[in-house]
């Protein structure tokens, strides 16, 4: 068994963002081929108050192609760890070998996640402003994810100059500044305190927030904006019926509460769903014009994406000699 720690994951993917795109876009396009298996996600919730919010969730997944690897993240969700200074997730990732069934590595999953996440998100931001890049975007919600947004669109979008921070605590949002600033000094990052002011000056928006039932609309956006729904519980069900929308997979978004789901029970349908990612990179759909109406892009975060990050932080581990190896985690 080899354990892969942060320091080891982190230090491997430092700097791939590129790969990471590329790799998060064949994958895709291997899902929507049929070429993955990808059972509903297992979310584990808590009967006591204390913990309503707080929840973990089992990810399986099978990626098949050129180099197939299977395994589950098991990824835990408490926003409270945010008050009290620590990351709201932690996550750890088991691999198994595909030749006898046995688990190969147990590998940090957080950073593998936030990476594949963002990766998703400026993929999307890509395909969905290919006519009219934007320069500028605005980050709701200023915790782990939305930096390494940032990180990968300043990678995706080269002409990208400008970020604005938006988030319930102006003083988290000026130590984000910071932060962004250090980790991608080629955008000018600057914190804001007017949203709906904000949405209406940046045509890129995204959305990386704890939170737990939708909050806003995007009636102050321009008739030209594209929205990272990443956190996907932001957005009013009005919202995402009056918008185009793009997701990774209808039937894990439609579930557990999302803003897809509530948009799903208050139509009665699922008729708002212009298109998945993975047929839009395969061509095998199109967007529908949009009319003056946002698009939004709503990933579940498919665990095949966990499973396709980890197995290549494995391979390039093993190449390096990174990690501690058990030999007797198992019997002979």
């Amino acid at each position: 068994m080899l354990i892969l720690r942060r320091t080891d994951v982190a230090d491997v993917l430092s700097g791939r963002e590129a790969e990471i795109i590329d790799l998060v876009a064949d994958t895709y396009r291997l899902h929507d081929a049929g070429h993955t298996s990808l059972p509903h996600s297992t979310f584990l919730r808590f009967p006591e108050e204390g913990h309503a919010r707080d929840r973990i969730i089992g990810l399986p997944a099978y990626r098949g192609g050129e180099r197939p690897a299977a395994g589950m993240k098991w990824i835990a969700s408490f926003p409270g760890n945010v008050a009290a200074g620590t990351e709201r997730a932690s996550a750890a990732i088991v691999l198994n070998s595909l030749d006898h069934g046995r688990p190969v590595a147990l590998v940090e999953g957080a950073v593998v996640s936030a990476k594949r996440t963002a990766a998703s998100a400026a993929l999307a931001a890509v395909e969905l402003t290919a006519e009219r890049p934007p320069a500028s975007v605005l980050l709701i919600g200023c915790g782990v994810i939305n930096l390494e947004v940032l990180r990968f669109l300043a990678a995706a979008l080269p002409g990208l100059t400008d970020a604005a921070l938006y988030d319930t605590d102006p003083t988290r949002a000026e130590e984000f500044a910071a932060r962004c600033h250090e980790a991608v000094p080629t955008v000018k990052a600057q914190p804001v305190t007017d949203l709906p002011a904000a949405l209406g000056a940046h045509r890129l928006v995204s959305l990386a927030t704890t939170a737990a039932a939708p909050h806003l609309d995007l009636a102050a956006c321009g008739p030209d904006t594209t929205v990272l729904h990443v956190s996907l519980r932001d957005l009013t069900a009005e919202t995402i019926l009056g918008a185009v929308n793009v997701v990774d997979d209808t039937d894990h978004v439609c579930r557990e509460r999302t803003s897809l789901d509530l948009a799903q029970q208050a139509s009665g349908n699922r008729d708002f769903v212009a298109a998945e990612i993975g047929a839009l990179l395969r061509g095998t759909a199109t967007l529908p014009a949009a009319d003056g109406r946002p698009v939004v892009y709503s990933p579940f975060g498919l665990g095949v994406l966990d499973i396709a990050l980890a197995e290549y932080v494995r391979e390039e581990a093993e190449r390096r000699g990174l990690g501690v190896r058990v030999d007797d985690f198992l019997p002979a």
